[in-house]
């Protein structure tokens, strides 16, 4: 509306412009003619009675009437020319005020369709803009609900993080108080699972360590020999073990180069692991370094289902290690491979006793052990001895 008006104050205003001139013309013109009707007859007037003293008197009167019906006839044409001339200028005036009308309506038309198409622009802008907005608060929203279940996807994340930390605590709490109890003279049953009684041994996940109900078959000599209690025996510290362990517990690490270890694999290690079969010797010692070994006993158990495929190596009557026909009463698998070998009591001792010496130094790697030095050195040389019986073929009967 606005923009029409000013589109229409424009045109009227130069409409006024040419009316003015043509106005003030046609006044100016129609002043002249009413002075020239008011204005006296011009002419000599004399009296209408002759003097007595004049004898020529008839003769000027007659003079002077002709000059005034001359001057009367030239008035009377100069107005009906000046108002034939205004006739003509007010014809004139008026067509072309129509035509001005006419242009001023033209443009006024062109005026109103130009502001009609920029109203329906400007209403086609209005209608996008609102659904923009629209849209953008509808992105908003869906951003601040998928935040939201980000952030509480998180938050129950970390509460179950919490958890597991609290657990593991508990646990690594549980373990300190086990080691910090273990001494060579008094060793700790729950931390050396070989130490346990048949009943109470279950199935254990790693290096587990599962005693079978039965008896071994060993010979007569054997199962008369009954080793003496550590406590009893006549100890003398070997200097040179002993300041290697120094410098190995200094900076504890399971690299094979240092010197504690390397002597460790060249004496008791490498020899408790060299079975008759090779291959499987070298990757039951890899899986024993990187404890995903497992022992579990052959009679109590239980195969989930997918275990049923599992390809199994040996036999219940045959040693997958050493080849030679015994009574296979547990049986090994190698990591997460699903592969089953079994294995005689003999082997078993000899990969139990490695087991026990790798679990101990990881203890003493992760700051579990708080213990003297010299006490931990005569528990790892317990060890050392453990595994030196099981690879000569001394192993306890419950196994």
């Amino acid at each position: 509306m606005r923009e029409k008006q000013l589109c229409r104050h424009q045109v009227f205003g130069a409409f006024g412009d040419l009316l003015i001139p043509l106005a003030m013309s046609l006044f100016s013109q129609a002043n002249f003619e009413e002075d020239s009707q008011k204005q006296p007859a011009i002419g000599h007037w004399k009296p209408l009675m002759p003097s007595k003293g004049s004898k020529e008197e008839p003769e000027t009167v007659v003079q002077d009437a002709g000059g005034v019906d001359e001057t009367q006839s030239t008035e009377q044409l100069n107005v009906s020319r000046l108002r034939s001339s205004s006739v003509e200028i007010r014809e004139k005036g008026s067509e072309f005020l129509k035509e001005e009308l006419h242009k001023a309506q033209k443009e006024l038309k062109l005026k109103d369709k130009e502001c009609e198409r920029l109203s329906k622009v400007r209403e086609q802008l209005e209608q996008e803009l609102e659904e923009l907005t629209a849209s953008l608060f509808e992105e908003a929203h869906k951003m601040v609900r998928e935040a939201n279940t980000k952030q509480a996807a998180s938050e129950k994340q970390l509460r179950e993080a919490r958890g597991k930390i609290d657990m593991l605590q508990a646990e690594v709490t549980a373990l300190k108080t086990l080691v910090i109890t273990s001494t060579p003279s008094s060793p700790n049953r729950e931390l050396h699972p070989q130490l346990q009684s048949p009943s109470k041994t279950g199935f254990r996940k790693g290096h587990g360590r599962n005693k079978s109900t039965s008896s071994a078959v060993v010979s007569a000599a054997s199962q008369n020999v009954t080793p003496e209690p550590v406590s009893r025996e006549c100890k003398e510290l070997d200097s040179i073990l002993f300041a290697e362990f120094q410098a190995w517990k200094e900076s504890p690490t399971l690299d094979k180069s240092c010197s504690f270890l390397d002597r460790i694999y060249r004496e008791d290690v490498g020899p408790c692991l060299d079975f008759t079969k090779q291959e499987l010797s070298e990757l039951v010692r890899v899986a024993v370094e990187q404890n995903t070994l497992t022992i579990e006993p052959v009679a109590s158990q239980t195969l989930p289902m997918v275990k049923v495929s599992a390809e199994e190596c040996g036999g219940p009557k045959k040693c997958a290690l050493s080849g030679l026909p015994r009574t296979c009463k547990h049986r090994i698998m190698l990591g997460d491979s699903g592969n089953y070998y079994y294995i005689s009591p003999s082997c078993r001792a000899r990969i139990t006793a490695v087991c026990n010496f790798f679990t101990y130094i990881r203890y003493i790697q992760q700051g579990l052990v708080r213990q003297d030095v010299e006490l931990m050195y005569w528990e790892v040389m317990r060890l050392r001895r453990e595994m030196s019986l099981a690879k000569l073929g001394f192993y306890p009967s419950e196994m």
